[in-house]
């Protein structure tokens, strides 16, 4: 029993694997630092570059290219039109304000509204040159009309961006859910039910996020970079330079979120994904927990878990809050230089002007300074907002990244290119299994050698033997869960691996031991056998299965809801609705595996001869431990470790001295009575 470790503890060894792979400069293989016991080796190591990453995603978006172009050029106009404002500073510090005022200068040739208000020269740039109020009234009015522009079309660029966002998370669950339904089953098993909810919840919703995170902000800094340098570059270059000197700090953060804070966030998840899993587990096996008195247990468990995955957390914030810290003390610091810079110039100038150096054309002016300061807030605004905003970014790229994974792990069974389609008028429903050997994957000892059996169309064939015997892999085998790793099963002669999967399982009906109802109504279980089922046939195939009268005497019928996996009703109850399910099925294909294990004595004689008119035209595989269950078969197969040891029908293989007569004999007989501890044997067995 695998010993409960303290959070500390894990998160001390979670540090030292994190430093390990950084000092080897290994690739961030999702490994997950929850479980309490060995480390499993996860399939399908990946190391992905943030470039990788923004192509497999923008592959992602390829149903919705043509209208992200669209909303990020309509951003792009939004973002222009919400810098022009800012030159109005210039205009009013040097025009308006100014005592001495400047000419309010504007390209050669744009003519301005109301420019009847202006003294307008036509040889060069044209001046403004009368009242100061109507410059003034003009500006403000010009100001708002231009940022009202640019909010309607951001507006509507966000809103398209949004709509986008969700049909992306939707189109991406629905991909991963379509590919992870056709896992191979013992992948399936790994990820368990908790680890796939929480994938789908967590991962492949927040992949649609990156629309903003890695394609819309960071286009709208672009071109608001790029508009202010254009605007700087006018101003005055000197200026200009010692602005860009701040560029070289993004590309310093984006290598160290890169390469520090992703894989953190890549390891929350895959904690978080041990958490749901053991959550779903705790409350699927409630019962069990409780009989053993384990809630304390499993909640000490998930617990720690927590306790882990706050500690992940908070390292990931020092490392963002470090970031953050730099950006909040360098724009400030940055804009203090250039504005003392600046203010030097504007008094260096002035003395010229005095001077007769230069013109006051020529002079830096309070309004460009102004100007410069509000332009270069609009340059390191967006990028402050991207060093903000990288948790979204880096915590999205995770997930894209276990997404991916997910999606480039191989299905079950891919179909063969001329594979063909079958259909249930079409087939016979012969089954050969020819040479069969199989061995599951990641062991090495076969589990069932040199299988030989044939099933002709209709037959009956009854697979009986000790526990573990490999009755139930076989059956797996002939639905094809599993391929054979030697030899080969055929439908009519025709090899299962050259028929699709999907047109195959149609022609199966299931009824296991362990059965396995879903959350919602008694009809809709029943009719999940049969698309498009009529509640004639539902009504029909539970009077076949006996189950009709128990679901007259409910409340609500046929509409009465079950609860997960059925808790709402008894074990024989719940049997009951899965064999009325395969039976409006109507399979040329039946596997009972154990059917009939959960009912009384008085039900499943009552079902017996339901089964039996089930079975009748259907080639049949049924699993049975009471012997007197398949007494009737047309053929039972003895199997014992793994080999087909008898063949026969009953009573054949009752006039043999073999391993079936023996399991007979040893569920007629008598049992044999019980011995009395002796005065030497305590009566307490497990008295120490």
């Amino acid at each position: 029993m695998a010993v409960l470790r303290s959070s500390h503890r894990r998160y001390s060894e979670y540090r030292a694997k994190l430093k390990e792979r950084r000092r080897n400069k290994e690739a961030d293989d999702g490994g997950s630092f929850h479980s309490s016991g060995p480390e499993r080796k996860k399939p399908h190591k990946r190391s992905r570059s943030f470039f990788k990453l923004f192509v497999l995603f923008w592959g992602l978006l390829a149903e919705h290219r043509r209208m992200l172009v669209v909303a990020l050029a309509t951003l792009g106009v939004s973002t222009l039109l919400g810098l022009i404002p800012l030159y109005g500073t210039k205009i009013v510090f040097d025009s308006v304000l100014r005592e001495n005022r400047l000419p309010g200068r504007l390209p050669y040739g744009m003519h301005l509204p109301f420019s009847n208000l202006f003294e307008i020269s036509h040889n060069g740039p044209f001046d403004v040159a009368h009242d100061r109020r109507a410059l003034l009234t003009f500006v403000a009015v010009a100001m708002v009309l231009l940022t009202a522009a640019a909010e309607l079309f951001g507006l509507w660029s966000r809103w398209q961006a949004t709509r986008m966002t969700k049909r992306v998370q939707v189109s991406v669950r629905k991909r991963v859910f379509d590919h992870a339904v056709r896992l191979p089953l013992h992948r399936v098993y790994e990820l368990k039910s908790g680890g796939v909810a929480s994938i789908l919840r967590e991962d492949a919703g927040g992949v649609a996020d990156l629309i903003f995170s890695m394609l819309y902000n960071p286009w709208r800094a672009i071109v608001q970079l790029l508009g202010s340098l254009v605007v700087l570059a006018f101003v005055d270059w000197r200026l200009l330079l010692g602005s860009i000197l701040l560029l070289p700090t993004v590309w310093l953060t984006h290598r160290t979120w890169i390469g520090r804070i992703r894989p953190i966030f890549r390891d929350i998840r895959n904690t978080r994904q041990g958490m749901d899993s053991h959550a779903t587990e705790a409350f699927g096996g409630m019962r069990v927990v409780r009989s053993f008195s384990r809630q304390q247990a499993e909640a000490a468990t998930f617990t720690t878990t927590g306790h882990l995955m706050a500690r992940q957390e908070i390292l990931a914030w020092w490392w963002m809050r470090g970031i953050d810290v730099a950006w909040s003390i360098l724009i400030p610091v940055a804009s203090a230089l250039l504005l003392f810079f600046g203010g030097m110039r504007v008094l260096s100038d002035m003395e010229r002007i005095r001077a007769g150096l230069i013109t006051p054309a020529q002079a830096l002016t309070v309004g460009d300074l102004v100007m410069f300061l509000a332009y270069l807030a609009a340059l390191l605004g967006p990028i402050a907002t991207l060093a903000s905003s990288a948790t979204a970014l880096q915590n999205s790229l995770s997930g894209l990244d276990r997404v991916l994974d997910l999606l480039a792990e191989p299905l079950e069974m891919p179909n063969k290119p001329d594979a063909i389609t079958v259909t249930r008028d079409a087939v016979a429903g012969a089954i050969t299994i020819e040479s069969l050997s199989f061995t599951y994957a990641g062991t090495v000892n076969p589990v069932l050698h040199e299988i030989n059996l044939e099933a002709k169309p209709g037959e009956i064939v009854a697979l009986v033997g000790p526990s573990g015997a490999g009755k139930t892999t076989l059956c797996n085998l002939i639905a094809r869960f599993y391929d054979p790793t030697i030899g080969s099963i055929k439908l009519d002669g025709v090899d299962l691996r050259d028929i699709t999967v999907e047109s195959y399982r149609r022609l199966l009906g299931i009824v296991e031991q362990d059965t396995f109802l879903f959350d919602g109504t008694i009809a809709q279980n029943i009719a999940y056998g049969r698309r498009g089922a009529t509640m004639q046939e539902v009504t029909r195939a539970a009077q076949l299965a006996n189950a009709d009268e128990f679901v007259a005497k409910l409340k609500d019928g046929y509409d009465t809801l079950i609860g997960e996996r059925g808790v709402k009703l008894s074990g024989g109850q719940r049997q009951r609705l899965t064999i009325a399910r395969a039976i409006l099925a109507d399979p040329r294909i039946l596997i009972l595996d154990e059917a009939t294990s959960n009912l009384d004595t008085e039900s499943e004689r009552l079902i017996q001869g339901s089964l039996h008119m089930l079975m009748a035209g259907r080639t049949s595989f049924v699993i049975a431990h009471r012997l007197s269950t398949i007494a009737h078969a047309d053929k039972i197969v003895v199997l014992e470790n793994g080999h087909a040891v008898q063949q026969g029908r009953h009573e054949e293989l009752m006039q043999t001295s073999g391993r079936y007569r023996d399991m007979v004999d040893l569920q007629t007989a008598p049992p044999a009575p019980p011995k009395r501890p002796t005065r030497e044997q305590p009566e307490d067995a497990f008295a120490a």
